[in-house]
Order: C-alpha cells, then sequence, then structure tokens
C-alpha cells in the first residue's frame, strides 16, 4: 500500500534543471516519487542525451511510473531541437482546412517523443483564438471558430494517443479571450455565462464528451464563473463546471504554479490549498524543486487535519493511477544505439512540407 506521502507526492510535476539530474534531484525525487516531470528547452541539446535524461527520470519510479511531459504544440511552442521535426502552428494547420493533416502532424509529434521516453503532451491547446489582442493564445489556438477548433483538435488527439502518447488539452475553460499573459499577470474574462457556453467552452465540452485523458485548466479568472478565483484555484470551475455538469473524470492538471498569475496574488501554501480543493490532481512546479518539495510537506501536514482534503487526495491518486496504469506500460524509448536510425528512418518533414504546400 502506499503512503500518504507517495500519494501526496503523485500531485506533483515538476521541473529539471538542466541537461541531467544533479545528485540533489536525484535524491529528492528518490525520496518523493513524484508524479512526473516536464522538459523544457533548456533540458534538451540532441537525442541521446534527452533519452539519457528521461531514463534517469523514469527511473526514479517507485511503484508507479512518472508522467514525463513536454509541450510540443508545433509553431512557436516547440522544445526539441534538430533533428526533431519543427511542425507549424495550430493556426497554420487550421489554415489548410484539410483536419488529416492535424492527426497525421500529431502521430508524428508521438513517435518522435515515445523514441526519447517521452509519454505526455501538454497539447492540443483547445482555447479558441476570440481575441486578436491576446498575447499568449494567438496562433497557438487553431481556429477563432470553436467548431474549426473542435474540428481540428479531435484529430490532433487520436493522433497523439495512436502514437502512445498521452494527450493534454489546454487551458480549461479557455484561454483564447484574455489580453494578459498569465506567466506574467493575472488576467480576467467578462464574457457572460452564454458568451462563454457559446465560444470558449465547446472545443472542451466536445473533448470531455470524447474522453480525452487529461486536461489543464487556465489561471484566469472568469467573471461569470467564479468572480474571486482563478479558474486553477476554483471549486465552482474545477469541481462544479468541469467534474460535476461536463461530468469529466480524467486527470486535471493545473498550469505551473510558478507562473505570476499565481504566484503575485497567493501565497504558496493557500494556492496549493485551494488547487487541492477545487479539485485539481496535479500541480505544476516547472522550475524550483524546492518548491515543490514544501508544497509536497504542507499537504500532509494538511491531510491530517482536513477531511476534505484527504478525500480529494484519495480521488486524485485514483485518477492519476488509472490513467498511469493505461498508458505507462513501460519505459518507451528506444535504444542508445538504434535512436539516430529510428529518427532518420521517419522522415516527417514531408509532413511539415504538405502543410506549408497546403497554404
Amino acid at each position: 500500500m502506499p503512503t500518504l506521502r507517495e500519494k501526496i507526492a503523485q500531485m506533483f510535476l515538476v521541473g529539471v534543471g538542466a541537461q541531467e539530474l544533479t545528485g540533489e534531484e536525484r535524491m529528492a525525487m528518490e525520496h518523493y516519487s513524484f508524479g512526473g516531470f516536464i522538459l523544457f528547452g533548456h533540458n534538451c541539446c540532441d537525442p541521446a542525451q534527452i533519452l539519457s535524461l528521461t531514463r534517469a527520470l523514469w527511473d526514479t519510479g517507485k511503484g508507479l511510473p512518472p508522467f514525463i511531459a513536454i509541450d510540443q504544440e508545433g509553431g512557436r511552442v516547440h522544445r526539441l531541437p534538430k533533428p526533431f521535426t519543427h511542425f507549424p502552428s495550430a493556426a497554420r494547420l487550421g489554415e489548410t482546412g484539410n483536419a488529416k493533416l492535424a492527426y497525421r502532424a500529431a502521430r508524428a509529434t508521438a513517435e518522435e517523443l515515445a523514441a526519447v521516453g517521452i509519454n505526455l503532451d501538454f497539447a492540443p491547446v483547445l482555447d479558441v483564438n476570440s481575441n486578436p489582442k491576446n498575447p499568449v493564445i494567438g496562433d497557438r489556438s487553431f481556429a477563432p471558430d470553436p467548431q474549426k477548433v473542435i474540428t481540428f483538435s479531435e484529430q490532433w488527439i487520436h493522433g497523439l494517443r495512436d502514437g502512445g502518447i498521452i494527450p493534454c488539452g489546454k487551458h480549461f475553460p479557455g484561454h483564447g479571450d484574455t489580453d494578459k499573459d498569465s506567466h506574467l499577470d493575472l488576467p480576467m474574462v467578462d464574457r457572460s455565462l452564454d458568451e462563454l457556453r457559446k465560444v470558449e467552452l465547446p472545443p472542451f465540452v466536445n473533448a470531455c464528451g470524447n474522453g480525452i485523458e487529461s486536461l489543464m485548466t487556465a489561471h484566469v479568472i472568469y467573471r461569470a464563473l467564479d468572480p474571486q478565483l482563478p479558474a486553477t484555484l476554483s471549486h465552482n470551475i474545477v469541481t462544479g463546471l468541469l467534474r460535476e455538469e461536463l461530468n469529466y473524470h480524467g486527470v486535471v492538471f493545473g498550469d505551473d504554479m510558478e507562473m505570476k498569475a499565481i504566484s503575485d496574488h497567493y501565497g504558496e501554501e493557500d494556492a496549493v490549498a485551494l488547487c487541492v480543493r477545487a479539485g485539481i490532481d496535479m500541480m505544476l512546479f516547472c522550475h524550483e524543486l524546492p518548491r515543490a518539495i514544501h508544497a509536497s510537506d504542507f499537504l500532509c501536514s494538511e491531510f491530517e487535519k482536513d477531511p476534505t482534503v484527504r478525500s480529494q487526495v484519495e480521488n486524485s491518486y485514483s485518477r492519476i493511477t488509472k490513467l498511469k496504469r493505461g498508458f505507462l506500460k513501460g519505459f518507451t524509448g528506444v535504444r542508445d544505439d538504434q535512436l539516430e536510425k529510428r529518427l532518420a528512418r521517419m522522415n516527417h518533414q514531408r509532413i511539415v512540407d504538405e502543410i506549408q504546400g497546403s497554404l
């Protein structure tokens, strides 16, 4: 039976400082057995190095294997260096009018990620590009039209899933109408509930209905849904809207807790407690490992005092376990001596050329 500390540690997905684990990081990860890890550009030098890092991360798992995640959307959100394929943005795919290209790009992305041991992609973006002044979404969205976002995101989800990679749609309930970047500030959306249901929510409603394995919330306040708290911290939005109204049973990730939308407005302990009470299953601490350690220790003490927190932790652990058992049968990375040949044989540049030729 997993201990309390191990169950709570599964609720954290943390970043890595460099291209290999330090001794201090390895000791912390072996002690806490975090639920997963996220890679950024600074973690990725070349295929062999990435494979070595993901194998080391995989080996830190006790009992349950870890999610090894990345933001590989294409366009400007692209973490892996050459020879990995740099696919065009979601907007470019949407402009082709050919949703089959979205499937092929996602399936190809999945094959490349799996080859180096990555098993979860924080994609596709389900946001509707409804505000031309949006500084953070823009061409990361498939389109300004909700139905087009649905059509293309469905294919992207299927492509990742068929390639063995867990898809994670973001940023619930919609980051497309903001005029601020939640990495730097706390955005607010003033759309009415009726407008949200017509424009921002349909791609998420569709993804929930089709059983997407995971979703990520937005650090955005939606006045019509909760005038006080951003979605990541809101019980009204995560539990009331997503879990109860949309009947979603998958794993819910909160976006990075170190983004200024959260860290500049809420104390770390308050934010973590609100997250769990809202119904978030996994919290991201992408840059500072000591913060994740402190938050995990804090939740252990809260678990003992608050039956609501205990219930949420048990529910989250159950959902995380179910997803891992469904996808993480083993480490997917290929043998070191096969990696370069495998990537060269994929030759996914032809899909990029076809996308560009369709415009």
